[in-house]
């Protein structure tokens, strides 16, 4: 009796502690455990459904982990045979499996059968460590909890996302397609029991190599061995998954193509700062051919434009009309060190140049400060001394010639009209510009390319003019959540713009015909070079397609007077070569089309008139009705001539001395332009050699004189190093009606006499100014100008 006193409350005490420990440590694995798992990988392809890239976890290195919508009776059934039988029958350890498992250990001496449940092995995969018995008994714990806590079907859920599958891959879903290249709802019993099969031993049976996929097929073979033995499957259905699984072929492991690096790396950053895709089967609308034809194209451009300065390159191809991204070149080659190929020049902020020109016509049609046929002058520099990048002036022009012909002046005077904050504004409604800067910081020279930008805005801006006004986001993959697009011109003023640029006798004379801007179908284009040839661009698009193109080099140093027709252009051209190779006869129809409801009108290039049989260069241009020009043009006029003197014919001239001929009356400001240019002048006078004199003709109205050049106000620094005649100032006066001559005075004396149209040049000197210019012997004069030179 009295050893049961002493002993019995031992046993208890002890019985009592091992039961609290039992308590104590399920408390604590209760406490840690849950069914957690790595974000999905991303798993990209283009457009046809071929491979892109992998994009998993940046915190986890293996690959997959795609949840399952529903479970797939094939797997369920195929995984419970294989992993775990009675697994709707047991608490998530299995007792039977357990004590089998004790007996089997005991016979061989070693450790030969785990009698791990599906459950306990969610809770290896989750935590993972050496395989101990305390550590089994701690996996039994959480075994258990896990499946009170979720439910069998989500454990057997969560077992499939994570279970390991060979070369990296976690789980069913994502090795069916990585493997198999389909959904794991569609696959077949051969297939499901061949992936099955490989999380016993991943490395042992890698289907990559030959043994492993012998491996597999041979356990999976015996899947399809106790499928069949528990009536799941029937004999037909046996026996053709026997056969299918001896003939199952993997297809080669998709590589990511080194081509598409940069757009990979680009939808990446997309993902990480974005919304992310909605799932994690990414069809991107990325064309892997176009991709590796465009790279090699941008290879080949730059092999051949070396040793001329040009150092990189970016390419970026949009479909028209859904602004789906077809192709993406960041560089000429990310590994290309020598070059800093690893930089995606598509992101990266550059001069663009006169790329920005469409954009300020286009908000000028829009407000009505221009129309078709409204003239602007090329002909001299503007207030803030832009000049053209050829030096030269064309004079009058009307909206499509000027920018077809990428003048500076006309679009720096054009932004000027329209307000530099208005102008400004409106490109970053475009997408081109944060507002980082005022517009005053870059001025008028943000008509010319002053203000930085990159390919990808400019390619979106181009994107609105090729889309009848409306903007929208560029379009990466299927699915992609994006803002409703946004009208931003309307699509008469989209369609006027595209026509501009898309007319090959427009772009004359600056850019030839049949050169790297003009194509066998219609392509609107627009070319940019930068400040001392840095930056090279062209963006042109056709009924299909928006092309991008950029050259130039990564440091920022000027390329070898190497133009954006001269380089980039070119490129372009042969990119959408590719893309229509359909269409290089140039027979079918697949032109712009204009303005709803707009009529075609010929008008005077020079005037911007209704057109007569005098004009020598006429366009057809398109009005809406009621706004076409209501005026013949009267700047151009045929007149008789006396061959013998030049002057007008008369009545009495013999027929074979007279010759009809073409001559221009424009407005005074035109003198110098028109003068340098060869426009004749009608004559003053009828020819006297068969007629009597003419009687005495009435006095001319008085002349009005405006100086053009210099500006009043105007301040300039000499360089002391320069010869004088390098250092001269330009003088220019208006005189209506016209005279023969002027007298121009300096600081109120007599400087030189000058002939009609009255331009000469003054030598700088230091000191403050005045210029005037006066008509001989008489008392008409402008007002003097004030000029300070340092």
């Amino acid at each position: 009796m009295s050893g049961k006193i002493i002993w019995g409350p031992v046993r208890c005490s002890r019985a009592a502690r091992a039961a609290l420990l039992a308590v104590g440590l399920l408390v604590l694995v209760a406490a840690r455990v849950r069914l957690t798992a790595p974000a999905p990988t991303l798993l990209l392809r283009d457009a046809h459904g071929r491979f892109l890239a992998e994009v998993p976890d940046p915190r986890d290195p293996e690959v997959g982990y795609w949840p399952l919508a529903r479970l797939a009776p094939r797997v369920v059934a195929a995984t419970l045979a294989v992993e775990d039988r009675r697994f709707r029958r047991h608490p998530g350890v299995d007792p039977l499996a357990v004590v089998r498992g004790v007996a089997q250990n005991l016979r061989a001496g070693r450790r030969a059968s785990g009698a791990s449940t599906i459950a306990m092995q969610v809770a290896r995969l989750e935590r993972p460590g050496p395989r101990t018995y305390p550590r089994k008994l701690v996996e039994a714990l959480a075994a258990l909890v896990l499946t009170a806590r979720y439910g069998h079907s989500a454990v057997l859920a969560h077992y499939l996302r994570i279970a390991p599958y060979g070369n990296r891959v976690r789980g069913i879903a994502y090795a069916a397609r990585r493997y198999l290249g389909k959904p794991v709802e569609d696959l077949s019993w051969a297939e499901t029991a061949f992936l099955v099969a490989i999380p016993q031993a991943p490395a042992r049976m890698n289907p990559y190599r030959e043994a492993g996929r012998g491996r597999a097929a041979e356990r999976g073979r015996r899947v399809l061995d106790t499928l069949r033995a528990a009536h799941v499957l029937g004999r037909d259905d046996y026996d053709l998954a026997v056969r299918q699984i001896a003939a199952l072929r993997i297809p080669p492991l998709g590589r990511r193509p080194p081509e598409a690096l940069h757009a990979v790396l680009h939808l990446e950053r997309l993902f990480r700062h974005g919304a992310p895709p909605p799932a994690p089967l990414v069809n991107t609308t990325l064309d892997l051919d176009v991709q590796q034809a465009v790279a090699a194209m941008v290879a080949d451009a730059l092999g051949e434009l070396e040793e001329r300065g040009a150092g990189n390159a970016a390419v970026i191809v949009v479909e028209r009309g859904t602004n789906r991204v077809v192709a993406w070149v960041g560089s000429a080659g990310y590994f290309d060190a020598r070059h800093a190929g690893a930089y995606d020049y598509a992101r990266v902020p550059r001069s663009p140049g006169s790329t920005l020109k469409p954009f300020l016509y286009a908000l000028a049609l829009e407000r009505g400060a221009i129309t078709p046929a409204t003239i602007l002058d090329d002909i001299l520099r503007t207030p803030g001394d832009i000049t053209n990048a050829d030096e030269a002036f064309l004079g009058p022009l009307l909206p499509r010639v000027a920018l077809a012909n990428s003048r500076n002046v006309p679009a720096a005077n054009l932004l000027d009209r329209l307000g530099l904050d208005d102008g400004y504004a409106f490109l970053r409604d475009l997408g081109l510009h944060d507002g980082d800067q005022p517009g005053r910081h870059w001025g008028l020279g943000l008509a010319i390319g002053a203000m930085p930008t990159t390919l990808e805005r400019l390619v979106r801006a181009y994107a609105v003019l090729a889309g009848d006004g409306r903007a929208g986001e560029l379009v990466w993959y299927r699915g992609q959540s994006l803002a409703p697009p946004r009208r931003l011109l309307s699509e008469d003023t989209a369609r006027l713009v595209t026509l501009f640029l898309a007319d090959p006798m427009a772009r004359l004379p600056t850019f030839p015909r049949m050169g790297p801007s003009e194509y066998p179908f219609p392509v609107a284009v627009k070319t940019g070079t930068s400040s001392k040839y840095r930056d090279a661009l062209t963006v042109a698009y056709s009924t299909r397609y928006v092309v991008g193109v950029w050259l130039g080099r990564p440091d920022y140093r000027p390329m070898s007077r190497l133009t954006a027709f001269s380089s980039a252009a070119g490129l372009a051209q042969r990119i959408l070569g590719h893309l229509h190779q359909g269409q290089q006869d140039g027979l079918e129809d697949l032109q712009f089309p204009p303005p709803r409801g707009y009529r075609a009108v010929r008008i005077c290039a020079l005037t911007g008139k209704r057109a007569t049989h005098a004009c020598g260069q006429v366009l057809l241009e398109w009005f809406r009705p009621g706004q076409e020009p209501l005026e013949d043009c009267d700047a151009h006029v045929l007149e008789p001539v006396d061959a013998r003197d030049g002057l007008l014919a008369s009545a009495a001239t013999p027929r074979r001395f007279v010759e009809v001929r073409r001559f221009t009356v424009l407005p005074a400001r035109y003198a110098a332009w028109a003068a340098a240019n060869g426009l004749p002048r009608p004559p003053v006078g009828v020819s006297p050699l068969d007629a009597p004199p003419a009687p005495l003709a009435r006095e001319a109205p008085p002349s009005r004189l405006r100086i053009l050049a210099p500006r009043s106000g105007l301040m300039l620094v000499r360089d002391p190093e320069s010869p004088a005649i390098m250092t001269t100032l330009a003088l220019r006066v208006i005189v209506e009606p016209p005279a023969e001559q002027v007298v121009w005075y300096v600081d109120g004396a007599p400087f030189r006499v000058v002939d009609y149209p009255y331009t000469t040049r003054w030598a700088l000197a230091p000191g403050e100014h005045t210029f005037q210019a006066r008509l001989p012997f008489a008392r008409a004069g402008s007002e003097a100008v004030r000029v300070r030179v340092e």
